[in-house]
């Protein structure tokens, strides 16, 4: 518990660090920006490593050629904070409030992010789908979150559809990631537990003359089934 308060103290005083000078990056070219905001996020990785012992490894079976959509388990904060850097540069897909919270929001908005409003779900969607193919052609790839909102380690969320659609409409493929973040850094609490994250990174999935729903439940069996053969992540 002190590791974890220690370290949930350093990781809020650097991110109000990074948020502000995050806004004086604002007039340099966006993969300078990307690439310096991103130092925040490599340095909570590796604080989460060096303070409370969350290792990870990562099994990439073949790496994307051009810009995909990336959807990946949702548990914990950790793949937040790793897949932006390790698939950057991205947008992501979040909820528009985020983009409100002080220091935090502020280095987000800086990143392109693809917000949703989730006060008119229709309306919401399309301008979705509309900014993440606009993302896509700029060269940036799209990191989705079907299930919506973090869900605890053991658990299956709903795998929404709209991630798939984008790839769909845009042409592009779609890339599953599975991981058991949520055991080492789990959804809930400030503690954290030590141990190794595993992360399978699929190869891409053509979208070619296939549907959205039959893209989603592809990778919803492949990222469960991942996640079901995976060692225990949590030390005993």
């Amino acid at each position: 518990m002190l590791r974890s308060s220690l370290f949930v103290t350093v990781w809020m005083l650097t991110g109000c660090v990074a948020g502000v000078i995050s806004i004086a990056l604002w007039p340099l070219p966006f993969r300078r920006r990307y690439d310096t905001i991103m130092l925040w996020n490599r340095f909570t990785v590796w604080w989460a490593r060096a303070c409370c012992g969350i290792d990870f490894q990562v099994e990439c079976r073949q790496p994307p050629s051009g810009p995909c959509v990336i959807l990946s388990k949702h548990q914990s904060t950790w793949e937040t904070m790793y897949l932006p850097y390790h698939f950057g540069p991205a947008s992501t897909v979040l909820k528009r409030e985020l983009l409100r919270i002080p220091f935090f929001g502020w280095g987000l908005a800086m990143l392109r992010p693809v917000p949703i409003d989730r006060g008119s779900p229709i309306r919401a969607l399309k301008k979705v789908k509309a900014r993440g193919r606009q993302r896509l052609a700029e060269g940036n790839n799209l990191l989705v979150f079907p299930e919506g909102t973090r869900v605890p380690a053991g658990q299956v969320g709903n795998y929404a559809r709209s991630g798939a659609d984008i790839a769909c409409a845009a042409g592009v493929p779609v890339v599953p990631v599975a991981h058991n973040a949520g055991e080492c850094w789990p959804k809930r609490g400030i503690r954290k537990y030590p141990g190794t994250v595993s992360v399978v990174i699929g190869a891409p999935i053509d979208t070619e003359g296939r549907s959205s729903r039959e893209i989603t439940q592809q990778v919803k069996a492949w990222i469960e089934a991942q996640i079901a053969a995976m060692p225990p992540a949590r030390k005993r």
